[in-house]
């Protein structure tokens, strides 16, 4: 038992299907995390598998039980977890995403315990109509269907035919970590002078990078901002061939760094002079909370969660979802009004504290396991 667990604390298991880095992984970890700091008990239920979160919840000394899912519902695997957790005291589960969602709710029948399903925004989960039945006979016999984002709400309400008051809103929370500006900016071969725009995410199509660096070269060849600028990119995925394409294309070999999987965001965060999420969809990026903490004005895209974080104007601009002439000038008024990026920068900062901390999502989910 950690210094921290109290005797007869309440314990909760937190499942979900995936382990590598990502928005849900990345979550899970740091309410993992909140609530052990709080005395809770905590076990992870994840695949029979080692990638990001497994190492980072092992690195905090939280417990996981392992799984393999056989079939589309694999009551064999329901009965493996269902004693496990039995084994383990566990008072409440709380699943996330799709297929934790379904088998998490068998789970918890047999449990006898209270039940919180999270979706986080993954747009394409419910194109197939087997999906959306499980879905809905999940929410249906949950205490708590939650989506990230109201917008997130909205979409899955519409797509399994239920009423938007059975999807509650829990929107995201993170923890603050203030990164080290100076000795960040001259690892990234940055003079003062040098205006950095700074983007995060997995590198893949609908994260819109290859917008970005197409709305970049516009402003490049306008010859509008007088400021030296550059653009790091931190993240790896499958399309990043394509981003090094665009990157050629636009002659931004010079301007335009992709750093790849990178652990030190708070200090590429406070590196920067914005972040720009050009995002074609999304749920509640983290990025955006990321960034809103550390000051950062933004450039993003009005789509999803995001304008939920981001109101126009006051903690950012915002720009229409793929279209490159929006966000060249966006970013042409950001780079060129340095007023205009501390402005915005403060008004971010300041909505992250009073609204996006992990303190605020922790005691929402506490509530819904019952325990506030």
């Amino acid at each position: 038992m950690s210094r921290n667990q109290l005797p007869g604390a309440s314990t909760v298991a937190l499942m979900n299907e995936t382990v590598g880095i990502g928005g849900a992984e990345t979550v899970i970890l740091q309410l993992a995390q909140e609530l052990v700091g709080r005395g809770r008990r905590v076990v992870c239920v994840l695949p029979r598998k080692d990638d990001w979160l497994t190492a980072e919840l092992e690195a905090c000394g939280i417990p996981i039980r392992r799984f393999t899912i056989r079939g589309r519902m694999d009551l064999e695997c329901v009965q493996e977890i269902t004693e496990a957790l039995r084994r383990d005291g566990v008072e409440a589960v709380h699943s996330h995403e799709f297929a934790m969602a379904v088998h998490g709710t068998a789970v918890a029948h047999r449990l006898g315990c209270p039940h919180v399903i999270t979706m986080h925004g993954n747009q394409t989960v419910l194109d197939r109509l087997r999906r959306r039945v499980a879905l809905r006979w999940a929410f249906r016999h949950s205490r708590a269907a939650v989506a990230v984002s109201v917008s997130t709400r909205d979409h899955m309400a519409e797509r399994l035919g239920l009423s938007a008051e059975a999807i509650r809103v829990v929107r995201n929370g993170i923890p603050v970590r203030a990164g080290n500006r100076e000795s960040t900016r001259r690892s990234l071969g940055l003079s003062p002078d040098h205006l950095a725009i700074f983007g995060a995410g997995s590198l893949v199509e609908r994260k819109g990078f290859h917008v970005l660096v197409e709305a970049l070269g516009m402003v490049e060849r306008r010859g509008s901002v007088p400021a030296e600028w550059r653009l790091f990119i931190a993240g790896e995925g499958s399309y990043r061939p394509e981003i090094e394409a665009a990157i050629a294309r636009e002659g931004l070999g010079d301007r335009v760094t992709l750093l790849g999987y990178r652990l030190d965001i708070p200090d590429l965060q406070a590196a920067a002079d914005l972040f720009a999420m050009p995002s074609l969809w999304e749920g509640l990026p983290l990025a955006v909370l990321e960034g809103m903490f550390a000051g950062n004005p933004l450039v993003a895209t009005r789509t999803s969660g995001i304008p939920e974080a981001v109101r126009d104007g006051v903690e950012g601009l915002l720009v229409t979802p793929g279209d490159p002439e929006e966000l060249a000038s966006a970013l042409e008024r950001l780079l060129s009004d340095a007023d205009l990026r501390a402005r915005l920068g403060a008004g971010a900062r300041a909505r992250a504290t009073s609204e996006f901390t992990i303190q605020r999502m922790a005691d929402e989910y506490e509530g819904l396991y019952g325990w506030a």
